[in-house]
């Protein structure tokens, strides 16, 4: 006996009964294709440190439809899921955890016991998100699921690091750094983010050793001055030629330090004199280089002075620019101070301002390996999509400067380098050694510091499929097919992942690099916990439907560009959903449970209106694989959309009402059979997008032989090429809507039945409209059809032209004119009063200017809409009296 959809669709009691069924069933695995080609997606490993948020659900979603697109045309489709350990993010949530649990700091614990909760951490939050994407839909595999810091990948890591280093391309030197003083820290360049800080600009007069005037440098951190090892000066800059090799004293310290001429300096800039501080400002760093100036860091980690500081040592940084400023100003030495924007430097975990400062750290020389990555993408060995985003990746590729990936925490991947305790020699090695290969001694302590997150995330797409051992996985799913991410790892992120697997692999990791934007509010706002705009997705997915949320995600997107969130667009999706629903089980009750053997029957009686919806699509089928394959998925999704909602529901099966209710057999077979087919294609284009309902949906399709999730993807078939048909029933839709665009501009209700008369030359359209009477009179409440000629045209009958058809309606059969123009008098005197109410009101100067921009503005937009329906009103009533 035949099941029967339920009248209306529960996603709450389908949504995890079917995932469960799918993972029990080993969909996920690229073993359900075993001999097909493979495609592959590593997962952008989530952060431990939080839940599900909607940037995630976007790109978890464009992963899962392009895999779930691949699995079902015959690939072997792996989607790797994973998360990171987040090294700098996580140390500082289980720090403040710690904190506020147990009072302690992770000091007053040890680093083993710290580790021991930082691992708890790690494990709650990597199956809370595995949880939640789950949630979502996502057809991961889970059995091949990887976390940076497990044992594979952690070999990995010291693999790759050691590689590195005995090529010369890792060292331990002291440069200048960034330097977060709240997480006590390193950062790379790339975890520096810039903020536009209103701040200040101090002009400082700096006395001639000679006693023969002064020069005036200006800076915006007066306290960094007292690491000042020089000043500059540019050396084809003629005020200051015959100064070059002098001296000038360093206010407060009483310091003789030398004028030196660089290239670096700009003379139109200021003074055209610029204070040396190498230990603590980039540029000076390189100038002091050149110059063989002194590095003097006078900051401790913590962000207060040192002793090299001198009476201002011990103060917090902040308060020793204050005294600095203070005492310059007592001796006479400040010349002026101006207020100055400028960009500050910031943590991008605690948005501290970041210090810049020599410090001895590890580094990765990047010239080496940035050519070769530049390389790849130039010759198209990997593309990224939009085009566009590659330029961000050769910028920041062009201007690299040797990457600082050592990191003063505990938690994270430690540096493989050990040190001899009794003689001093430094091992790097894949394992810890036993003994010390110069003196023997087995006292060995390893290297404190733990690697940059990024180190271990760019050996994601080989490190999760078993290298450095040449794994099954590695040598079938390497490289892999598509990296989906956000435009704003580019950086981070994708540039590392290319040049790690350049330099491991000898090939780049993916083939395209799938670029999306941000989920932004209603407003265009980043969505963020200090605007408290976020929206959370499991809470969508209770309140809609994690198919509804898909949908909206999908529909809403293009390559590289931003989404704005609205739940409108969301209550669409489910809408649209809820159609699908009700057509289907409209379509179900109609249909014979053999339905699909008596192919050759329908086949043989298929009516215009079939081929013209089979047609229809397999146009749709082949315009949605061009789109699928190339990355426009909004394109694709919006496409199924419209046929599904207008051509399939709206149109072809209200055409065909008629012949299932009818006595006619053949005719009904062919347009159950029909209804079968396209619904059943329907489902399949949709099922990437919206997998939970469409696999709902099949279980109850006759003839339906598994699950379709692993059914085969529609292809185009030559053989359902209807054209001539197509432009039939496009001729007959299109006579349908004239019909009922003049029902409704003169509110004639459906129950109203009208004569249709014809004017036309052309006998092919004159029989097919004849032949079509019972979808006129079931879809635009005519009763006959009679054709006319031009005399017979009476002074009330309104027109429509569809192509070379004359169409004509007697208005005297629709409306009763003198009721019509009362019922019109009235509507204008209502509409009178409400544009005379709006625009008293916007005429009032004390509402305009005290009220909301929105509110006036939605006034305006009343006055306007009042306006035009009024016009719309005196026409009707221009019409009847004439």
């Amino acid at each position: 006996m035949k099941k029967e959809m339920s009248k209306t669709y529960d996603p709450k009691e389908v949504e995890d009964k079917t995932y469960a069924s799918w993972q029990q069933k080993g969909y996920f695995k690229p073993e359900v294709n075993p001999d097909g080609q493979p495609f592959t997606i590593v997962m952008p490993p989530p952060n431990i440190t939080g839940q599900l948020h909607m940037g995630h659900a976007f790109d978890g979603t464009l992963q899962d439809v392009l895999t779930r697109y691949k699995r079902m045309n015959g690939y072997a489709a792996l989607w790797l899921p994973g998360t990171d350990h987040a090294s700098i993010a996580t140390e500082v949530k289980v720090v403040d955890k710690l904190r506020e649990e147990e009072g302690k700091t992770k000091q007053e614990i040890g680093r083993e016991a710290y580790l021991e909760r930082a691992w708890d951490w790690a494990l709650t939050y990597k199956t809370r998100i595995t949880d939640q994407l789950k949630k979502l839909g996502a057809s991961c595999d889970w059995s091949r699921e990887r976390f940076t810091m497990d044992e594979g990948c952690s070999q990995a890591v010291n693999e790759a690091f050691v590689n590195l280093y005995e090529k010369g391309l890792i060292y331990k030197g002291s440069r200048i750094i960034n330097w977060c003083t709240t997480c006590k820290t390193a950062l790379s360049e790339a975890e520096v983010e810039y903020a536009e800080h209103q701040g200040n600009l101090w002009h400082i007069r700096y006395p001639l050793t000679d006693g023969d005037g002064y020069l005036v440098v200006a800076t915006t951190r007066p306290e960094t001055m007292l690491g000042d090892s020089g000043v500059a000066v540019h050396p084809e800059d003629e005020r200051y030629a015959h100064l070059v090799g002098k001296t000038v004293m360093l206010p407060l310290l009483n310091k003789e330090i030398i004028i030196v001429a660089d290239d670096y300096v700009d003379m139109n800039f200021g003074t055209g004199v610029v204070k040396m501080t190498p230990a603590h400002d980039p540029n000076d760093y390189e100038v002091g280089l050149r110059h063989n100036l002194e590095q003097i860091r006078v900051l401790n980690d913590d962000g207060t002075m040192n002793e090299l500081a001198g009476k201002y040592a011990g103060m917090d940084r902040y308060d020793c620019r204050k005294a600095v400023v203070a005492d310059l100003e007592a001796l006479g030495l400040l010349e002026k101070i101006e207020d100055h924007q400028h960009n500050v430097g910031e943590c991008y975990r605690c948005s501290t301002t970041v210090e810049t400062m020599t410090s001895e750290q590890w580094f990765v020389k990047m010239e080496p390996l940035a050519g070769p990555a530049l390389d790849a993408v130039r010759q198209h060995k990997t593309d990224f999509i939009p085009d566009r985003f590659s330029k961000i990746y050769y910028n920041w590729l062009e201007n690299i400067r040797d990457w600082c990936i050592s990191r003063q925490l505990w938690w994270g991947h430690r540096i493989p380098a050990y040190y001899c305790n009794d003689c001093g020699e430094m091992v790097v090695a894949k394992t810890a050694p036993d003994h010390c290969p110069k003196c023997g001694s087995t006292h060995l302590t390893q290297d404190e510091d733990v690697l940059d997150t990024w180190f271990s995330s760019g050996l994601w797409p080989f490190s999760t499929l078993g290298w450095p051992e040449n794994s099954e996985d590695l040598k079938k799913f390497y490289p892999t097919s598509v990296l989906v991410t956000g435009y704003d790892i580019i950086f981070f992120w994708v540039a590392r992942m290319i040049f790690m697997g350049l330099f491991e692999m000898g090939e780049t990791p993916f083939k395209d690099v799938y670029i999306h934007g941000l989920v932004r509010d209603s407003q265009g706002r980043k969505m963020s916990k200090s605007l408290g705009n976020g929206i959370d997705p499991l809470e969508l997915i209770e309140t809609y439907s994690a198919d509804a949320l898909r949908f909206t995600i999908i529909t809403g997107n293009s390559a590289g560009n931003d989404i704005r969130w609205q739940d409108e667009k969301v209550e669409s999706s489910r809408n649209f959903l809820n159609k699908i629903w009700n057509a289907a089980r409209f379509v179900l009750m109609n249909l014979d449970d053999d339905i699909m053997d008596k192919k050759e029957t329908a086949i043989a009686h298929l009516e215009n209106t079939d081929k013209w919806i089979l047609s229809r699509m397999n146009t749709i089928v082949a315009e949605v694989n061009h789109n699928m394959t190339k990355y426009e998925l909004g394109i694709a999704a919006s496409k199924i959309y419209d046929f599904a909602w207008s051509e399939y529901c709206d149109w072809y099966i209200e055409l065909v009402k008629p012949r299932l209710y009818g006595e006619e057999e053949t005719t009904k077979v062919a347009a159950q059979y029909t209804l079968r087919v396209v619904l059943d294609t329907i489902l399949r284009l949709l099922h990437p997008f919206t997998p939970f309902i469409t696999e709902e949906i099949n279980g109850y399709l006759p003839g339906s032989t598994g699950d379709i999730m692993v059914a085969q993807w529609p292809h185009f078939d030559d053989t359902l090429i209807f054209p001539e048909d197509e432009k039939q029933v496009e001729f007959l839709m299109e006579a349908i809507r004239s019909i009922r665009n003049i029902r409704a501009e003169m509110d004639v209700p459906n129950s109203k039945k009208t004569q249709l008369f014809l004017i036309c030359d052309n006998p092919e359209h004159l029989t097919l409209m004849a032949d079509s009477l019972h979808y006129f009179q079931k879809l635009a409440s005519v009763s006959t059809i009679l054709p006319i000629t031009k005399a017979d045209i009476k002074e009330n009958y309104v027109s429509a032209v569809v192509e070379d058809l004359e169409i004509y309606i007697n208005l005297d059969e629709l409306v009763d004119k003198e009721k019509e123009i009362a019922r019109l008098e009235a509507e204008k005197k209502k509409l009178q009063q409400e544009i005379d109410r709006v625009t008293q009101k916007l005429a009032n100067k004390g509402f305009t200017d005290k009220a909301p921009e929105k509110v006036v503005e939605a006034e305006r937009e009343k006055q306007k809409k009042f306006q035009e329906t009024m016009e719309k009103v005196q026409e009707r009533l221009d019409y009847f009296k004439k």
